[in-house]
C-alpha cells in the first residue's frame, strides 16, 4: 500500500547541508499523504499552533477520494474512501535544550471502501490511501543531527517508502505503486514498512559530500507479526511494536548532481539500493515434500526457503527549468527492480515518467503527471499456474504480469487545498488472474479502466 505518498526529506539527503538547499524544508519530516514536510507547509491557517515558538507543532490532513471501475477487474463499482492524519512535531532543542534532537509522531484515521480490495484485485493498489478502516499509529520517532546536519539518526517506529527507493517526480500520483512499488509491498511480510504499516527500527543517513550520501535502515521485519489473513488486521491499531522478528535490512547509495541553489544546470539524481530480510520465504512452486503445490501428492505446505534479497536503481532528471526558479518544469524518472524468482511473487519491476511542475505562471503551484508501470510475475508463480494447468484442467489461467498507465492533474484551488482529477489503466489485473485458492481454477481478470477524484486539505 503505497500507498500511499512521496516524501521530498531523501532528495535533500544527496544535497548538501552545509550550503543553501533549493528547498528549505526538505530535510523535514515528510507528510505521508503529500510528501510536503509536517513543519513547513502550506497549509488553510485553520489549526491553532500556540505552542510552535516552543518548538511543538501540530499538522492535519484529510484526503477524500472516489474511485470507480466502470470497466475490468472482478467487478465494476465505485467506492469512497477517506484518511485524516493527525501529526505532531517536537523540536526538542528549543523546548527542552536537547540539542539537535526531534520527535515526530503521526496517526491515522482511515475509512470507506477501497477500490483494489473489492473490485480489481490487482497489485498496483489504485490508491495511496486505501487501507481497512481503522484508527492506527503510523511514525513514532526520535531523530538526532550532528555536526551541520551531516549524520542523522532516527529510532523508533518508522517507514521506509519517504527515503528509500522514491523519486521527487511521483509526489502527484495516486496510485499506491508510484510510492512503495509493487514489488516490496508483495513481496515483503506485511507489506514492508509503508503505508498504513510502520515498524520498530532506526535509520542512519551519512551526508558524504555535497553530493553523496549513503543510507541504512534496520527494521523489524513482519511489523505485524505472523499469521493467517490481512496484516492490517493483526495490527490493527499500529501498536504492536515487535522487535523480535527475523529483520529487514534496507541500504541506498544516492548521487545528485547540480542541487545547489541557483546552479543554472538542470539537477538531477541516482540512487542504487537493496533489501536483505533474514526470515523464512514461501517457494512459489514447491511444497515442502519437494512436489508442486498443484500435485495430488502435495503435502499442502510450500516449501520454505531461508532469506530474500532484492536490488533497485532510480534515476531522476530535470530536463526543462522555467525561468528564474528552482523547481518549476518538467522532471523524468524512471525506477527499476529484481527479487529471486523462487520464493517472491514479483521478480522484475518497472516503472517511469514525467511530471510537469507550475510551468504557467498563472497557476505555479499545479502539477500535471503521467506514469506507466509493470510489474512481472516470477517465473516460479508462473509454473505453479502450468502445473494446475496440466493437472486441474485446461482453463486455469496462467499469469504473466500487471501494467499500469495513470495520468493525473493536480489543481490548487489555495493554499492547503489540492483537488486531483486522474486516470488508472490497468492491465492484467492480479497478473491476469485472481491468485489460485485450492483445487478452484482461478478466474481471468480483465482490463480495468478507473476514473478518480481525490481531494487534499491541509488545515
Amino acid at each position: 500500500m503505497r500507498a500511499l505518498t512521496l516524501g521530498a526529506y531523501l532528495t535533500a539527503a544527496a544535497q548538501s547541508f552545509a550550503q543553501e538547499d533549493k528547498k528549505t524544508d526538505d530535510d523535514k519530516p515528510a507528510d505521508p499523504d503529500t510528501g510536503e514536510s509536517t513543519v513547513e507547509e502550506k497549509t488553510l491557517g485553520l489549526l491553532p499552533n500556540p505552542w510552535q515558538t516552543y518548538g511543538v507543532k501540530f499538522a492535519a490532513t484529510y484526503i477524500g477520494e472516489a474511485l470507480g471501475n466502470p470497466t475490468g477487474g472482478l467487478k465494476q463499482g465505485a467506492v469512497y474512501e477517506g484518511r485524516l492524519n493527525l501529526a505532531l512535531d517536537v523540536d526538542l532543542d528549543k523546548l527542552a535544550g536537547l540539542d539537535k534532537l526531534t520527535f515526530h509522531a503521526n496517526m491515522f484515521q482511515i475509512h470507506g471502501d477501497g477500490l483494489s480490495r473489492s473490485n480489481l484485485q490487482n497489485f498496483f493498489v489504485a490508491s495511496g490511501i486505501e487501507a481497512l478502516p481503522s484508527t492506527r499509529l503510523y511514525e513514532a520517532y526520535f531523530e538526532k543531527q550532528w555536526g551541520d546536519k551531516k549524520v542523522s539518526l532516527k529510532l523508533g517506529q518508522l517507514a521506509a517508502d519517504s527515503e528509500f527507493f522514491n523519486t521527487k517526480y511521483t509526489d502527484v500520483f495516486t496510485n499506491s505503486s508510484m510510492g512503495w512499488p509493487a514489488i516490496t509491498s508483495l513481496d515483503l511480510p506485511s507489506g514492508g514498512p509503508s503505508p498504513p504499516l510502520a515498524a520498530m527500527g532506526a535509520r542512519l543517513l551519512v551526508n558524504v559530500t555535497s553530493q553523496l550520501s549513503a543510507l541504512g535502515g534496520i527494521f523489524d521485519g513482519d511489523q505485524a507479526g505472523p499469521g493467517p489473513g490481512d496484516p492490517q488486521q493483526r495490527d490493527r491499531y499500529g501498536v504492536n511494536f515487535r522487535v523480535n522478528d527475523p529483520p529487514l535490512l534496507l541500504g541506498q547509495i544516492q548521487y545528485a548532481w547540480n542541487n545547489k541553489k541557483g546552479d543554472p544546470n538542470l539537477t538531477g539524481q541516482i540512487k542504487l539500493g537493496g533489501w536483505r530480510h533474514f526470515g523464512s520465504f514461501a517457494d512459489q512452486r514447491l511444497a515442502s515434500n519437494g512436489v508442486s503445490l498443484a500435485a495430488p501428492t502435495s503435502s499442502g505446505e510450500p516449501l520454505l526457503l531461508s532469506g530474500d534479497i532484492g536490488g533497485w536503481a532510480v534515476f531522476e532528471q530535470q530536463v526543462y527549468r522555467v525561468p528564474h526558479s528552482d523547481d518549476r518544469g518538467v522532471g523524468i524518472f524512471a525506477r527499476v527492480s529484481g527479487a529471486p524468482a523462487d520464493r517472491n511473487l514479483i521478480d522484475l519491476y518497472a516503472d517511469g515518467g514525467l511530471e510537469l511542475i507550475g510551468l504557467s505562471d498563472a497557476r505555479p503551484d499545479d502539477k500535471f503527471g503521467i506514469a506507466a508501470g509493470y510489474a512481472h510475475v516470477s517465473k516460479h508463480a508462473q509454473a505453479l499456474d502450468s502445473d494446475y494447468r496440466s493437472l486441474v484442467g485446461p482453463q486455469w489461467p496462467v499469469r504473466s504480469f500487471e501494467g499500469l498507465l495513470t495520468a493525473v492533474y493536480q489543481y490548487q484551488v489555495k493554499d492547503g487545498w489540492t483537488v486531483q482529477p486522474n486516470f488508472q489503466y490497468i492491465v492484467n489485473p492480479g497478473g491476469g488472474a485472481t491468485l489460485p485458492a485450492g483445487s478452484l481454477p482461478g478466474k481471468a481478470l480483465r482490463n480495468a479502466a478507473v476514473f478518480g477524484l481525490r481531494t487534499t486539505l491541509k488545515f
